[in-house]
């Protein structure tokens, strides 16, 4: 009797786990054991108050409840394991996969490999899956086509394509979810002719394409040079009557706008009827990236006001297109929503502000940021230093990348790029050789072309042009137009027309159609009075239809 109650308990209970707290789930769990109606041998039920208890984020009470179980049985250890996997737990989602390989009451089967394999693919994890791979092999679940079909999943999301095509060639009969992911992977990784033969192979095995089929298709083109094949792909879509679905719309918007037609991906935007996150998402990053900053912000405001949450990597583009126009009052509105959203601290969010504000002009805003953040990462300190530096505040800068190493933090590439060019706006040499130097020998960082290009502007800058020039003769690897072109600056700065010509020359051969060039050079023979060659310097610019892109000041627009 006490048997059935407690399957009629789950029963009724597994619909009310959707829908109720934790303080009702807690309630609930004691009902069950003040009547006695909850065993801890009953498996079946106790693992959907684990279910239940994950569902709201509650891992103690479900690690409670699962420890008081005298006998774990596979179907608890699944319950456990996938509630810690699904709250991002992995380490703790793996040590308890390593216990019940250790538990002689339970044995791994085809649901907690699968469940442990998606782990490692949500946390970017190639060599546990690898590991876990290796423990299927010795299970004997290896022909298993759930396990199978996890394995060529992960494997797609990780990028290890080699893997997922072996196990994927490997089955009799995949499924269309195995095609689609199969698909999806090599379109994610850029092999667009791989996945289309894919899709192509499927057809003719009779499978017949659904929505995510065509999501997964869509995935293998990003790039406007595959705009004939990408329409051809929309026209199916049409065929077939996937468009009416919201996620193949979703992913023709996203498709549209990484090719950067933004007028395609607006007309299919228009047509959705309720337009999810993830749409959104697609057509404001599209905007941001097409170089549209004004029309990202407007759209971002929009979905916003239409009751939309944006996700932290949302947030952080919309941060990165105020930035890239200096709008300082829709990136003060967005710093605002994200405290109100708790996702100001999130990494990439938080690093976005820094920058934001050290581009509009508020560095020590940026620096206000940086000091709330609760864990401060190598990213977060570039960022940081390279605000203040690019203000001329070298002092802080410096100071920042001592803390940092007190820290016990290492800096990387970027963080010298960004103290770099803090020596460079304030034009000081000694320093600036001197970070030069330790970057290689003490932390053992080979110098980037970005560097090179601040060491010579810094040289350049004090007027030692001949050194910058040996300095430049002397680089492991050819000098690309960044560095050669700084040293035309410090040319065009300091008047020296015998080497700008020389310069100048190189410039020509590395980057003919960069018009900046021959204005600079053009600057260093008016400085000197020579009109005849000036004039024809920039008749060559509109005759040979070079264009420069002009220098202008940001002002605040009313619209943003």
């Amino acid at each position: 009797m006490r048997s059935l109650e407690a399957l009629l308990f789950s029963a009724s209970f597994s619909w009310s786990s959707l829908t109720t707290t934790v303080s009702k789930t807690k309630q609930f769990h004691a009902f069950l054991v003040t009547t006695s109606c909850l065993s801890l041998d009953h498996a079946f039920l106790t693992a959907n108050l684990l279910r239940s208890y994950a569902s709201h984020n509650d891992l103690l009470s479900a690690r409670l409840l699962f420890d008081q179980c005298p006998h774990r049985t596979t179907l608890l250890w699944n319950s456990i394991i996938r509630a810690h996997a699904r709250l991002r737990h992995f380490p703790l989602a793996y040590t308890l996969f390593n216990c019940m390989r250790r538990d002689h009451g339970a044995k791994p089967d085809c649901y907690t490999f699968a469940c442990v394999l998606r782990a490692c693919a949500d946390n970017s994890d190639s060599s546990g899956a690898e590991m876990v791979h290796a423990i299927v092999l010795s299970s004997g679940l290896a022909l298993n086509l759930i396990v199978s079909s996890s394995l060529v999943s992960t494997y797609s999301k990780l990028g290890l394509l080699n893997n997922a095509r072996t196990m994927f060639d490997q089955l009799h009969t995949p499924d269309l979810v195995v095609w689609n992911t199969i698909i999806a992977g090599y379109g994610y990784c850029g092999f667009w002719q791989e996945g289309l033969q894919l899709f192509r192979r499927m057809r003719e095995t009779n499978a017949k394409p659904d929505g995510y089929s065509m999501v997964a298709l869509i995935a293998c083109f990003w790039n406007p040079s595959m705009l004939h094949f990408a329409k051809g792909i929309h026209g199916l879509c049409l065929k077939g009557g996937y468009d009416c679905s919201s996620h193949v719309s979703s992913a023709l918007v996203s498709m549209y706008a990484r090719c950067r037609l933004m007028d395609l991906a607006c007309q299919i935007f228009s047509c959705i009827y309720q337009p999810d996150l993830v749409t959104w998402s697609a057509l404001i990053s599209g905007f941001s990236l097409a170089g549209q900053y004004k029309e990202a912000l407007t759209l971002f405001r929009k979905m916003t006001s239409s009751g939309k949450r944006p996700d932290a990597i949302l947030v952080a583009c919309a941060l990165s297109a105020c930035s890239s126009i200096a709008a300082i009052r829709p990136g003060k509105e967005i710093h605002c929503y994200s405290m109100r959203s708790s996702i100001n601290l999130d990494t990439a969010v938080s690093c976005g502000l820094v920058d934001m504000y050290a581009k509009c002009g508020f560095p020590e805003l940026g620096f206000w940021v940086f000091e709330l953040m609760p864990e401060k990462g190598v990213i977060a300190y570039n960022a940081v230093i390279s605000g203040l530096g690019s203000h001329g505040l070298v002092d802080q800068a410096f100071f920042l990348f001592k803390w940092m190493l007190d820290s016990g933090y290492q800096p990387d590439a970027a963080t010298f790029s960004a103290l770099l060019c803090a020596c460079c706006h304030s034009g000081l040499l000694d320093k600036g050789l001197e970070l030069f130097n330790r970057m290689r020998d003490e932390f053992g960082i080979e110098a980037q072309m970005e560097h090179y290009v601040y060491m010579v502007k810094i040289l350049a800058m004090v007027g030692r042009l001949n050194e910058a020039h040996d300095f430049i003769q002397t680089l492991p690897e050819p000098a690309d137009s960044g560095v050669w072109g700084a040293l035309l600056w410090g040319c065009n700065i300091h008047g020296h027309l015998e080497m700008g010509r020389i310069v100048a020359k190189k410039l020509f051969e590395i980057d003919p159609r960069k018009a900046a060039y021959r204005v600079m050079l053009s600057n260093i023979y008016a400085a000197e009075e020579k009109w005849e060659v000036v004039k024809t310097l920039r008749d060559q610019i509109t005759v040979v239809g070079l264009q420069k892109n002009p220098a202008f000041s940001w002002i605040g627009d009313p619209d943003l």
